[in-house]
């Protein structure tokens, strides 16, 4: 029979050498918060009826405010331009007015694959980031100058989040609870 302690040393040399085994790439790290924002985005744009995707708040100060469709084609939009300056080449996708996309996405089905599409186009610019090119300047996709590589990645990370929180309010005013809000099932027990 096997002493405790030697149980517990096998179990931290395992426990480690998995670590270590699973320790992420800059871009896997990258990627990684990319994934989070998607599966908080792409559920809570798929939550909201087709009938209400035209749906902007009107009381108060909101006059003029996008509405959720064009928050979801918003953000789907500013992820092409980023991903896009990260990697050097020209935006794949019409931006729009005000940066809402093509005019042409005017359905919930539409949005949500614009969405889909450009998170998939993201992942692409997150993945072939390196420590060896996150910090190189590029040129500046919003103005004159340069940026470091990473600048526009994290841009990508918190724009998103952004416009998420505004899509969040929206689905509540229209007595959705946002996916990511909605309790989890309990966990079976074996």
């Amino acid at each position: 029979m096997k002493s405790l302690a030697a149980i517990f040393v096998a179990a931290a040399l395992t426990a480690s050498a998995a670590f270590a085994a699973e320790t992420p790439s800059l871009a896997q790290m990258y990627d990684g918060q990319l994934t989070t924002a998607e599966r908080e985005i792409v559920p809570l744009a798929e939550a909201l009826p087709a009938g209400k995707y035209d749906f902007a708040p009107t009381n108060g100060e909101f006059t003029g405010v996008r509405t959720f469709r064009q928050q979801v084609t918003h953000i789907a939009t500013a992820m092409y331009r980023l991903s896009a300056a990260a990697q050097q080449v020209a935006c794949p996708v019409d931006m729009g007015k005000e940066e809402n996309g093509p005019a042409n996405i005017t359905t919930k089905d539409q949005a949500v694959q614009f969405l889909k599409d450009a998170f998939a186009y993201a992942h692409k610019a997150m993945l072939a980031t390196t420590p060896e090119n996150q910090m190189a300047m590029l040129k500046n996709a919003f103005g004159a100058g340069e940026r470091p590589r990473a600048s526009f990645l994290t841009m990508l990370l918190w724009h998103n989040f952004d416009h998420y929180g505004q899509m969040v309010e929206y689905a509540r005013m229209n007595g959705i609870v946002p996916p990511a809000s909605r309790p989890r099932p309990a966990a079976k027990k074996r």
